[in-house]
C-alpha cells in the first residue's frame, strides 16, 4: 500500500469514526425527550387570554397552546394545594396517595413519577414551591421554599438541609435557578425532568414591584353572580370564603395599612419604597372615603383583581424567559413542556376567592402543552382529563412504562373520541379547616354535574352546565331530572369502585345507590 493510499483510507476511517460519533450523540443524548412542568398556585381559567379572560392577556402562556395545544376540559381531582401536587407525583386519587388535605405530611418515599424516571436514567429536579413537608425523594436536585413560600427574598431549603434567601420576586428567583439549573446543573448528556414550581397567584397576592401599576385605572367588571344568594344550596350558604366579609382581610389581602404587615420586614429599601409609593396614595383615599356596603365590597373586589392579576404577569413574563431559552439552544422541538396550576380560583363568582368547590371555577384546571412530535400547534381539545393524568403522561413520553396503580391515563397522543372519558371524578376532603368548605364528592360529564356533600348533613346536588353554566339552580329535585339522575348515580358508583374510594362508596349505598 502506497503512502498515499494509506493517506485516503485513514482520511476515510477518520471520517467514518466521525460520521458515527455524531450519529452515536444525536442517537443517545436527544433521542429521549426532556420534559418541564411549569406549575403555578391557584391560577383562574379566566386569568388566562387563551381561555378567554376578559381582565388580562398572557401572551406567554397562550403562545405554549399556540405552538401546541389548550386543553379546555382538564381537572383537578382535590380543590386544594397539597394534594394536588401529591396527585401530580403519584398519578393517583388522594385516598389512594395517603394526602388528602394540607394538614398532614406527604408520604414521599412511595413511588412516583420521579423515581421510574430516574431508574429509566433521567436526570429529575424540582425547584421552587413543593408545600407537602416531606423532604423531596427521587429528585437528582431540589430547592424548595418553606410552607406557602414568600414573594418577597424567598427563603429556600436546599438538599444540605441548610435554608437561605434569596434577594428578589419569588416568581424570578425560582425561574433564574430553573434555567441555571438547565444551563449549568445538571449532566447535558442525560435528558431530564424538571418542574418549576411558582407561589404565584396564592393568597396574599403580592405582586413585584415591576407590575405595581400595570392596572391602574383598570376599572374591573363584577361578576354576574357576585351577590348570589346560595338559595338551594346547602354548603354553599355553609361556607366562609367570601369577598364581602372579613374573611378577606383588609390588612393582608388587600394590602391596608402596609406598614404592620409582616412582609414589609423581608423587603430591601428599593422594594419598600415601590410599595409605599403605591400603595399609601391608595390607602388614605379608601380611608378617606369611609365606604360601606356594595361601594366597600366593589373597592375590595377591585382591589384584590389588581393584585391578583398582577401576579399572574409575573408568571407569564417567566414562562416566556423558559420558553426563549428553551429556543435559543435548540430545545424546543425535544422538550414537552406544560404550564398548568394546582386548581381553578374564584375571581368574584358567587361572591368568592379561593376555591375547594366542585364548581367549575375551582374544579377547572389551565392546561397548555407543547411538543411538537405529538402536538400540531393550535390544538384544541374539549376531551375531559383530569390531573392523575399528568403522571402517566410524563412517564409514557419518556418512555417508560406506566405503572398499573397509576390511576390515570396518558392524554398524548390525544385520545380518539371513542376512547376519551366520559366523566370524571372528585373528592374533597378539608372540612372545616379554611373556609368552612363541607366535604364532598361527585361526578361531572360533558353536560351534568352531580355532588353528594356530607359531614355537616348531607345534601344532594345536580346541575344541567348546558342551560346553568354558572351553577345557581340545584335542580336536585325537579321530577323531570329523576331518569338522568339515577344514571348519575350509578355511573358515581362505579367510578367510586374503579378507583378503589371505598368511603364514597359506603356512603352511596346508605343512601341507596
Amino acid at each position: 500500500m502506497t503512502r498515499i493510499t494509506k493517506l485516503i483510507f485513514g482520511l476515510i476511517i477518520l471520517i467514518g469514526l466521525a460520521a458515527f460519533s455524531r450519529i452515536s450523540v444525536k442517537d443517545v443524548a436527544p433521542s429521549r425527550p426532556n420534559i418541564i412542568i411549569i406549575f403555578s398556585d391557584d391560577h383562574a381559567l379566566k386569568a388566562i387570554s387563551a381561555y378567554g379572560s376578559p381582565y388580562i392577556k398572557t401572551p406567554n402562556i397562550d403562545r405554549i397552546g399556540r405552538e401546541g395545544a389548550v386543553f379546555e376540559n382538564m381537572f383537578c381531582t382535590n380543590s386544594i394545594c397539597a394534594p394536588s401536587r401529591a396527585t401530580l407525583l403519584t398519578g393517583k386519587y388522594s385516598h389512594m396517595n395517603g394526602h388528602r388535605d394540607n394538614q398532614g405530611t406527604f408520604d414521599a418515599s412511595q413511588a412516583m413519577f420521579p423515581k421510574y424516571l430516574q431508574q429509566a436514567g433521567y436526570q429529575t429536579a424540582w425547584i421552587g414551591k413543593w408545600h407537602l413537608k416531606a423532604t423531596p425523594q427521587y429528585f437528582d436536585f431540589w430547592e424548595v421554599v418553606p410552607g406557602q413560600g414568600l414573594y418577597y427574598n424567598p427563603n429556600f431549603i436546599q438538599m444540605d438541609g441548610k435554608t437561605v434567601r434569596k434577594e428578589g420576586y419569588a416568581t424570578n428567583v425560582i425561574t433564574d435557578d430553573a434555567l441555571n439549573w438547565i444551563e449549568s446543573g445538571r449532566d447535558a448528556s442525560k435528558p431530564f425532568c424538571l418542574v418549576i414550581g411558582h407561589k404565584a397567584p396564592h393568597r396574599e397576592w403580592q405582586p413585584d414591584t415591576t407590575d405595581l401599576h400595570a392596572f391602574d385605572g383598570k376599572t374591573f367588571p363584577m361578576p354576574a353572580t357576585f351577590y348570589d344568594n346560595y338559595e338551594g344550596r346547602k354548603a354553599a350558604q355553609h361556607q366562609d370564603m367570601q369577598i364581602a366579609t372579613p374573611t378577606m382581610r383588609l390588612g393582608l389581602d388587600l394590602k391596608v395599612d402596609i406598614d404592620s404587615m409582616p412582609i414589609i420586614k423581608r423587603m430591601n429599601p428599593a422594594q419598600l419604597k415601590a410599595w409605599k409609593a403605591y400603595y399609601d396614595p391608595l390607602n388614605k383615599a379608601f380611608k378617606e372615603q369611609n365606604l360601606t356596603g356594595k361601594a366597600l365590597d366593589n373597592w375590595k373586589f377591585q382591589r384584590y383583581m389588581h393584585d391578583y392579576l398582577a401576579c399572574i404577569l409575573s408568571v407569564d413574563r417567566n414562562v416566556g424567559r423558559v420558553l426563549d431559552y428553551l429556543d435559543k439552544h435548540g430545545m424546543k422541538e425535544n422538550t414537552l413542556i406544560m404550564y398548568s396550576s394546582d386548581q381553578g380560583f374564584y375571581l368574584g363568582e358567587h361572591g368568592w376567592f379561593d376555591k375547594r368547590f366542585m364548581y367549575e371555577e375551582s374544579l377547572h384546571m389551565p392546561l397548555l402543552v407543547r411538543y411538537p412530535p405529538k402536538l400540531k400547534p393550535g390544538t384544541q381539545t374539549k376531551q375531559l382529563f383530569v390531573n392523575t393524568d399528568f403522571a402517566p403522561t410524563i412517564l409514557q413520553t419518556a418512555g417508560v412504562p406506566i405503572p398499573a396503580d397509576m390511576q390515570g391515563k396518558s392524554f398524548l397522543p390525544l385520545p380518539k373520541p371513542a376512547e376519551s372519558r366520559k366523566a370524571v371524578y372528585y373528592h374533597y376532603y378539608e372540612y372545616p379547616y379554611d373556609h368552612r368548605v363541607m366535604a364532598h364528592f361527585g361526578i361531572r360529564t360533558e353536560r351534568y354535574k352531580l355532588i353528594y356533600f356530607y359531614g355537616n348533613g348531607e345534601s344532594w346536588e345536580f346541575f344541567d352546565l348546558k342551560t346553568d353554566p354558572d351553577e345557581m339552580k340545584n335542580d336536585y329535585a325537579n321530577p323531570k331530572n329523576q331518569a338522568i339522575i339515577s344514571q348519575l348515580k350509578r355511573e358515581l358508583k362505579k367510578l367510586t369502585q374503579e378507583y378503589k374510594d371505598t368511603e364514597a362508596t359506603d356512603m352511596l349505598a346508605k343512601e341507596g345507590v
